[in-house]
């Protein structure tokens, strides 16, 4: 995995709770890693959420109704 250059920019907004993640703060590697996995990054859940590590596009829509 590439170093990035904005990788401390983006760990302040960063609401990922995984602390073994290799691509916290490197967004581009988290997006293609959940978008693979049929699933979308912290970023999208709200901090409840987020905590319960279920990343999914069906949880993304349930949380937001």
């Amino acid at each position: 995995m590439e170093e990035c250059p904005r990788q401390e920019v983006n760990l302040e907004k960063c609401n990922c709770t995984y602390e073994p993640c290799e691509r916290k703060g490197i967004c581009c590697e988290c997006l293609r890693y959940h978008r693979a996995s049929g699933e979308l990054p912290a970023c999208y859940f709200s901090p409840e959420v987020e905590r319960t590590y279920d990343r999914s596009i069906e949880q993304f829509i349930k949380s937001r109704k």
